[in-house]
């Protein structure tokens, strides 16, 4: 290549990683418009296919692919054997095969950006890892900006949003977000400050832009009247208080985060006082259940990992084992996941695994404070400015933020926290394995992941091409065109798909479209969520199979959760009988819930 050539060729190269590195963070978040039967299909897939290539754009920045592996180890194991565990749930266990895959799918992606982030982290190119920082940290403030606009759209102006750009609030009074969760939109802003906090350290942005920004951005939070939220506010400013290499003015920011927090409160439930409009915090302050229904999850988890503490309920089926076991004063919701990451792996891995694999996280998360905190007199912290000791204490701020989140939540059940959270780790990990004092090996040799790389994010793009093409095999079933074929016919379809087959089963489960073995589809739908029409029809279909105990067995778990949609299911045991009907009489023997789940 000419020397006039090479230039041009990496500049353009520069600007594609730079875009798709924005793209890859901001757009996921962004996205409004999507199509049943999933709410966020649309978001996840976007997640996926970017950051395949931005992994692609960018694998020429990467170092050696046996120093990243060797830095990220600790994270990269607990990937692996969660794969592994996902296949063992699908093969030996009852797992379908499309949600064993789509799992399997989104743990491989983790686990190729992980690796991505490694390897630029240990890179020997000159400002790879800090030159990548700096994009991620754009494309999360790009993200956290446009967020908190729609957020302010849809407090202030509620009835603007229409739907296909700007998601409407389902909760009046809080905002939501395009990705149509408080929760999220939260995690979401809360990254944003803290990227804004890095690029501000690193390229010195004027003093105002980055206040006028830091503000909205809280404010924002205030909107969402997240509890997460405001802890991970609290902790922003424990931040600014603990971290003495950043400037003063970014530690100002900081530790006035709470303050500014505070404020923005009062003035909302002033406003709120004194207009027509609801601001959503006022009645989150109401609640009487401060857990939002957690500490009710938690005791039934903790008493199904009682029942099973050594292998667990297998990866994946939480959601089946815990409706389908007796909980007399079980959270009248639908939890399909624990809402904490840790007990989520004790459930359904069993606590000696769990316990291997949080000792891991643990040890990534401690490799990587050990390194951005070290005395300043370590040569490759000194100097107070340097890129790589920025990096590693905003990416570990990061990562600690949405580990917090997950033990509230479970955000990384989304690939567009999941895909950026392996990632920035990585990144952070690889950088950590090459300061001089690290234990971990510290590469020099030039790039030896760059193909393996490339391929890898490659496939990552191709693969999330082919996922949109099978998930089109069931939105038909749910949104059918004017010229679409009968029903079974589309419920057909849906069961070829290989990666979303489980909601055809929903809906032939759900409509009586179940072909001569009627309760061939629960066995599949029963894996994905349970909720009252499911579990309803379910009850109904054993009955008609003569298979009255488990009947019973599930109607009496449908009226444990209460809920008014089953009403009419339970309206016969109002009337006077000389005999109860089915549906009302306890079951008269136990049943585990595996006896059903298989």
């Amino acid at each position: 290549m000419s020397a006039a050539v090479a230039p041009a060729s990496q500049a353009r190269g520069a600007v594609s990683a730079l875009a798709l590195g924005v793209l890859a963070c901001a757009a996921p978040t962004l996205l409004a418009w999507n199509v049943a039967p999933s709410a966020t299909f649309l978001n996840q897939a976007l997640a996926f296919g970017l950051w395949g290539w931005f992994v692609l754009a960018t694998a020429a920045w990467a170092g050696s692919l046996r120093h990243a592996g060797v830095a990220a180890r600790d994270v990269l194991a607990v990937v692996l054997v969660c794969i592994a565990a996902a296949a063992w749930s699908w093969g030996p266990g009852a797992l379908p095969s499309s949600l064993a895959l789509s799992l399997i799918g989104s743990l491989l992606a983790a686990g190729v950006v992980l690796v991505h982030g490694a390897a630029l982290g240990v890179s020997a190119r000159p400002g790879a890892a800090a030159d990548a920082f700096s994009i991620f940290c754009l494309g999360w403030l790009a993200a956290g900006l446009a967020g908190a606009a729609i957020g302010l759209v849809q407090v202030f102006w509620p009835a603007l949003p229409e739907g296909q750009w700007l998601a409407s609030t389902s909760i009046p009074g809080r905002a939501v977000g395009n990705l149509r969760q408080p929760n999220h939109l939260s995690s979401v802003l809360l990254w944003a400050c803290v990227a804004l906090i890095a690029l501000q350290e690193r390229h010195r942005w004027p003093w105002l832009p980055g206040l006028l920004a830091g503000t909205a951005l809280v404010f924002a939070v205030v909107l969402t009247a997240s509890r997460t939220g405001l802890v991970s506010v609290v902790l922003l400013a424990l931040w600014g208080l603990a971290d003495r290499r950043l400037t003063p003015r970014s530690r100002l920011m900081l530790l006035a985060a709470p303050l500014v927090y505070a404020l923005a409160w009062w003035l909302m439930a002033q406003w709120g006082a004194a207009s027509e409009h609801r601001f959503g915090g006022a009645e989150r302050l109401a609640e009487t259940d401060i857990s939002g229904s957690r500490f009710g999850i938690w005791a039934n988890t903790w008493e199904l990992i009682r029942r099973h503490p050594w292998g667990g309920v297998g990866l994946g089926e939480f959601n089946v084992a815990w409706s389908l076991s007796p909980f007399p004063g079980r959270p009248t919701a639908f939890f399909d996941h624990t809402h904490n990451l840790p007990l989520q792996l004790a459930v359904e891995l069993g606590l000696p695994l769990v316990t291997v694999l949080v000792l891991l996280m643990l040890a990534g998360l401690w490799r990587v404070a050990r390194a951005a905190f070290a005395p300043a007199a370590s040569a490759h912290t000194a100097d107070a400015d340097a890129p790589t000791g920025l990096l590693l204490r905003c990416a570990w701020v990061m990562v600690l933020m949405i580990g917090l989140h997950s033990l509230l939540e479970y955000p990384l059940w989304y690939a567009y926290f999941l895909l950026p959270a392996a990632w920035v780790w990585g990144l952070a990990l690889g950088a950590a394995a090459r300061a001089p004092d690290s234990p971990g090996p510290a590469s020099t040799a030039p790039g030896t992941a760059a193909p393996v790389l490339a391929i890898a994010g490659a496939l990552l793009a191709v693969a999330t091409a082919a996922s949109v093409v099978d998930y089109r095999r069931v939105v038909v079933i749910f949104n059918a065109p004017a010229d679409a074929a009968p029903l079974a016919e589309r419920i057909a379809e849906g069961r070829r798909s290989v990666l979303f087959a489980h909601h055809a089963e929903y809906a032939a489960a759900t409509t009586g479209q179940g072909g001569a073995d009627g309760l061939a589809p629960f066995r599949v739908a029963s894996h994905y969520l349970l909720d009252t029409r499911l579990m309803q029809a379910w009850a109904e279909a054993l009955h008609e199979a003569g298979q009255i105990e488990a009947a019973r067995h599930l109607s009496a778990r449908l009226r444990e959760f209460r809920n008014p949609a089953s009403a009419d299911f339970f309206e016969v045991c109002e009337l006077p009988a000389t005999r109860p009907a089915w549906n009302c009489e306890p079951p008269r023997e136990s049943m585990d819930w595996r006896q059903l789940a298989r």
